[in-house]
């Protein structure tokens, strides 16, 4: 085995085993508080709520564990079993080398790990969901939803995947800045696109009707100074009971959308505390940060395929012919290489990621909290959206900090009291 080989595969074996390890200290910190309600959750949920959610939050741990592994071995057997090196080489014999059969062998290879991963996404849905009553969805819902992912993925994907290949036989050495800046000007075209017209294929949106609630949240809008046109329902409830609220698109195309479960679980003033910690995100600019942050990421992740494209020893790695020169099926290779190890490589990342997220879920909150003028409405708007949603309120630390893009219920509550 080459020696990065040898690398490579330590690394994706070390992210497993912490992730396991993660999961098992967070599984037993959960049972450590499972028989009894802690003491600061009384008066905010009831004992049989709260013993809901200790089994929901282990049912969903237990079966990310098989997940897991089994994505693991899968990665492993596709990079040092020969496997992928056999397929390319098949693959090609039948297509050949151009640019759309290279752009057809990353999309084939992408598609085909979606594929192997429907089975656990059914089981979710259908078994793990539904024993918790959350889900709402049909088998055909599913299966439409699915079917339109792959159609979206092959009329925006592969011609994506064709133009940054002949971008690279069109810019030479330099070919990552222009490949980058092609990815970055298409994310923002999806991001201007999406609320109009990708969105609403998978879900129906309305305008919030007329009455007591639209006139106060336009109201909380125009005292925050955010320029709102309207406000949208989505009808969540058509695949979930879990509710949510979220903030999409820039420019004329953005929207805030509410869950229609969302709705029927908060009352008015709770509402209004969670359209100002949206408008928060607007107005301390998390959105434009968080897209500045995207498009760096892009173009480092460009110029580290630009580097390895010229190494001899990654491609040997995985078993790969290494030939001289500059070239499209080269570069299409360590593309592919590159996406399936950079998980490996992000997730010791995440803790500095989600640390920042967090950041900015606080200061969101203590936008709420100041344009409302009073900290009550979020805090019970929090605790009820925790209580529906059978959330873990008990995680481990650091399990949270791996994984948790938010606070904790316990840790919002506490900044906005200290703030208060």
């Amino acid at each position: 085995m080459q020696p990065f080989a040898i690398v490579a595969l330590v690394l994706i074996l070390a992210r497993a085993i912490a992730e396991l390890w993660l999961s098992r200290l967070n599984q037993h910190h959960v049972r450590a508080h499972a028989n009894e309600l802690p003491p600061a959750f009384r008066g905010i949920i009831d004992e049989a709520t709260y013993r809901r959610s200790v089994d929901y939050t282990l049912a969903k741990s237990r079966f990310a564990d098989i997940t897991g592994v089994f994505d693991v071995v899968v990665l492993i057997a596709l990079l040092f079993s020969g496997m992928l090196p056999w397929v390319f080489g098949k693959f090609s014999a039948s297509f050949g080398r151009s640019i759309w059969a290279m752009a057809g062998f990353l999309f084939f290879v992408g598609i085909a790990l979606s594929i192997l991963a429907l089975p656990f996404a059914w089981y979710v849905q259908f078994k793990l969901e539904e024993r918790f009553g959350f889900n709402t969805a049909t088998i055909k819902t599913w299966v439409l939803d699915r079917v339109k992912g792959f159609l979206l993925a092959l009329l925006l994907g592969y011609p994506l995947l064709a133009l940054v290949l002949k971008i690279i036989e069109w810019t030479g050495a330099n070919w990552w800045l222009w490949a980058a800046g092609i990815v970055v000007a298409f994310q923002l075209l999806l991001m201007l696109i999406a609320p109009a017209v990708i969105m609403p294929l998978f879900n129906k949106f309305t305008p919030l009707p007329e009455g007591a609630l639209r006139q106060r949240l336009f109201a909380l809008a125009q005292r925050a100074g955010f320029p709102m046109r309207s406000i949208e329902v989505m009808d969540g409830s058509k695949r979930s009971r879990h509710s949510n609220a979220f903030f999409t698109g820039f420019g004329r195309f953005r929207k805030i959308v509410l869950f229609d479960t969302l709705i029927a679980q908060l009352s008015e003033p709770e509402l209004e505390s969670v359209l100002a910690h949206e408008i928060g995100h607007y107005k301390k600019r998390h959105v434009v940060k968080l897209l500045g942050f995207s498009i760096a990421g892009v173009f480092a992740a460009f110029a580290a395929i630009a580097w390895l494209a010229r190494q001899e020893w990654f491609y040997r790695a995985f078993g790969f012919e290494y030939q001289p020169g500059f070239g499209v099926v080269k570069i299409a290779l360590a593309m592919l290489l590159f996406g399936l190890l950079a998980g490996t490589i992000s997730f010791w990342l995440s803790p500095f990621f989600h640390a920042w997220s967090r950041r900015f879920e606080y200061q969101a909150d203590a936008f709420a909290r100041a344009t409302m003028g009073e900290a009550q409405s979020l805090i019970q708007a929090l605790r009820k959206l925790n209580e529906k949603n059978l959330s873990n309120l008990m995680p481990h630390p650091l399990y949270s900090g791996f994984y948790y893009s938010h606070p904790t219920l316990l840790e919002r509550e506490r900044a906005l009291r200290m703030a208060a």
